[in-house]
């Protein structure tokens, strides 16, 4: 977490890199246009205003906000892609829905450039590559597959879900089920992964 936290500088000259700035503008950030629509005066820090609210929010507060974030979209990434490598797991975690929840796969790029969280976050790391195959991106699925052998039901429901939702195939799964039945219902997602990385048509 500690490299996380080292590289969050370096995120946000990249991000900046990315605006053309007019140098007589005393707010550019409010005006410049760059690689995300920028949002106007007044949703910039309705922006910051509930970003600064999010770590603050539980249960369904928490999750009407995420649902905020992803309804503005486009003004929002600066902010939420800040927040994906913030040190609090529960932040991170939040930004990383809100994103995923826009669907829109010119976010897969920014976030793959981003530090992965270390195995130890592992809810981060699975929050993650569950947000890069809800915008498109598959590379990350073998975590989805391993989170269907967390400890947590919860866990393994979100994990079968989110894998259903992009195959649309379950293998028998169900996060209720016996440990050797979810166990084979696991060897047959590997094996489907297996078969996926050697078939041309994919």
């Amino acid at each position: 977490m500690r490299r996380l936290l080292q590289l969050v500088p370096l995120l946000l000259v990249a991000l900046a890199s990315c605006v053309t700035v007019d140098p007589k503008d005393p707010n550019p950030t409010k005006h410049s246009t760059g690689l995300w629509m920028q949002p106007t005066p007044q949703l910039a820090e309705k922006i910051d205003q509930n970003a600064q609210r999010l770590p603050w929010t539980h249960g369904i507060e928490r999750v009407e906000l995420i649902q905020w974030f992803a309804r503005v979209g486009e003004p929002a990434y600066y902010k939420l892609l800040e927040m994906v490598v913030d040190p609090r797991a529960d932040v991170s975690g939040a930004a990383l829905a809100a994103l995923g929840a826009t669907r829109d796969a010119r976010l897969v790029e920014p976030l793959r450039e981003l530090p992965w969280p270390e195995m130890k976050d592992s809810d981060v790391a699975l929050e993650r590559a569950r947000t890069l195959l809800r915008l498109g991106d598959w590379s990350m699925v073998p975590h989805l597959i391993k989170g269907l052998e967390d400890e947590r039901v919860m866990v393994r429901a979100i994990c079968g879900q989110t894998l259903y939702e992009a195959t649309h195939e379950r293998f028998g799964f169900d996060a209720n089920a016996s440990e050797g039945d979810r166990e084979a219902s696991v060897a047959q997602w590997n094996q489907w992964w297996d078969q996926r990385q050697t078939d041309p048509m994919r």
